[in-house]
C-alpha cells in the first residue's frame, strides 16, 4: 500500500493518498490508483486540518453536493476524509483536483460560497494546470461594503491583466460576464491610486428594440435612463453619498456618446459601454478622444445590436484594429457568465441556436 503523501502550497498541507503528481502551480498532490473497475473508480482526499473541513465542505456538506451535481460523481465525507466515486475517471480526478485547490483557498482565508464552486469547476475543467489562488486572490478593488472584487474565470483574469497593460481594451461577449463591472472596478482603483484624475463613463442612447417616445425633462433627464446601469455599477463600489460627490465634483462623468464629440480626454479612464450600438462614425469619434495619460475600455455584446439594419461600429473596429499595437481584444463566452446559473444556460442556448442557424 502506498504511503500517504503530504502536499504543501503557500504553507498549507493536505493529504491525498496514492501516486504523486505535480501541476504547473507548483503544488504537489496524489491520486489513489486503487479501486478502479470497469464501472469507474474511487479517490480519497484527506483534509490535514480538520478545523477547515466545515469551510471546505460547506454547511451540511452543500459544497460537496454541488460538486456531485456539476461533475456527476458521488462524494462521501467521514471526518476529514472525502471519498470520490464515479463511472467517469476524468470527472473523479477533476473533483479531487477541485477539492485540493479549494482547500488551498480555504487555508489562505478565502471564504467559499456556492458560486465559487461553479467558478472553480469551470476554470479547472478548461485548464487543469491553473492555480486558482492566482485568480481568486487577484483583488481589483475593496468596495465600500468591504467586498472584494476579483476575477471569477480565466477570461476575466485575462481581461483584468489586459486593462492593466494596454491603452485600449475591447471586452466582447454575452451579458453577465463582468465586462463593464470589472472595468468600472479597475477605473475606481486607478483613481484611488491617483493614476488618473477622472473617470468617464459613456453609453450610446439607443433603445433596446423598444420605442420609448418623447421623454420628459431636460437633456440630462432624457438620457439618464440609458446611463442608469453605469450609475448602478459605480454606487455598488463606493457608497451612494461618495458616488454622488464624485459626480458633482467632476471626478466621475456619465454622459451619452454624442457628448464626446470635439473633446480630448487627458488623464482619464474612459469606459464605453454597449459599444455594439455605436455606428462606424461614432466608434471612430470615440477612439480618437483618448488623450495623454488616458486609457479606454470598450465593452459590448455583438449578439445584441439594436441599430435596425445599420452596421455596428464595434464589429468594424474589431476588424480594423486587429493587430494594432496598444490595442487588445478580450472575448468572453457563456462559461464566463457570473450571474444566476440559469443566465449561463440561457446564453448557451442562444449561442447554440445562432451556431445552428449559421450552419
Amino acid at each position: 500500500m502506498a504511503s500517504p503523501f503530504v502536499a504543501s502550497a503557500f504553507g498549507a498541507t493536505g493529504v491525498v493518498r496514492g501516486e504523486c503528481a505535480r501541476l504547473r502551480s507548483g503544488v504537489l498532490f496524489a491520486y489513489n490508483r486503487g479501486n478502479v473497475s470497469a464501472t469507474g473508480c474511487c479517490r480519497c482526499f484527506n483534509v490535514s486540518d480538520p478545523t477547515l473541513s466545515p469551510a471546505l465542505f460547506g454547511q451540511g456538506n452543500c459544497h460537496l453536493r454541488q460538486l456531485e451535481e456539476l461533475l456527476g460523481v458521488r462524494l462521501g465525507s467521514r471526518g476529514d476524509a472525502v471519498n470520490v466515486r464515479g463511472a467517469d475517471t476524468m470527472a473523479v480526478e477533476l473533483a479531487v483536483l477541485v477539492l485540493r485547490q479549494l482547500y488551498v483557498l480555504v487555508q489562505r482565508g478565502y471564504p467559499l460560497f456556492p458560486p465559487d464552486i461553479d467558478y472553480a469547476v469551470n476554470i479547472l475543467r478548461s485548464d487543469s494546470t491553473i492555480n486558482l489562488s492566482d485568480i481568486f486572490f487577484d483583488t481589483v478593488l475593496l468596495t465600500a461594503r468591504k467586498r472584494y472584487i476579483a476575477p471569477k474565470s480565466l477570461a476575466q483574469k485575462c481581461y483584468i491583466d489586459a486593462i492593466r497593460k494596454y491603452d485600449v481594451v475591447f471586452g466582447v461577449g454575452p451579458a453577465g460576464t463582468g465586462k463593464t463591472y470589472l472595468a468600472m472596478a479597475l477605473a475606481v482603483a486607478a483613481w484611488q491610486q491617483k493614476r488618473i484624475k477622472r473617470i468617464i463613463l459613456v453609453r450610446p442612447a439607443v433603445e433596446a428594440g423598444e420605442r420609448l417616445g418623447f421623454l420628459p425633462g431636460d437633456i440630462a433627464e432624457k438620457v439618464n435612463p440609458y446611463l442608469q446601469p453605469l450609475y448602478d455599477a459605480l454606487f455598488d463600489m463606493v457608497d451612494m453619498d461618495k458616488g454622488r460627490a464624485m459626480i458633482e465634483e467632476g471626478i466621475v462623468e456619465v454622459a451619452p456618446l454624442a457628448f464626446m464629440r470635439g473633446r480630448t480626454l487627458n488623464d482619464a479612464f474612459i469606459i464605453l459601454d454597449e459599444a455594439q450600438n455605436t455606428t462606424t462614425e461614432q466608434m471612430k469619434m470615440f477612439l480618437t478622444r483618448i488623450g495623454f495619460g488616458s486609457q479606454a475600455v470598450v465593452t459590448g455584446d455583438v449578439t445584441q445590436i439594436d441599430l435596425h439594419g445599420k452596421p455596428s461600429g464595434l464589429l468594424e473596429a474589431l476588424q480594423v484594429l486587429n493587430g494594432v499595437d496598444g490595442v487588445f481584444v478580450n472575448r468572453f463566452s457563456s462559461v464566463d457568465v457570473v450571474r444566476h446559473p440559469v443566465v449561463q444556460r440561457i446564453v448557451t442556448a442562444y449561442e447554440s441556436r445562432s451556431y445552428d442557424t449559421k450552419k
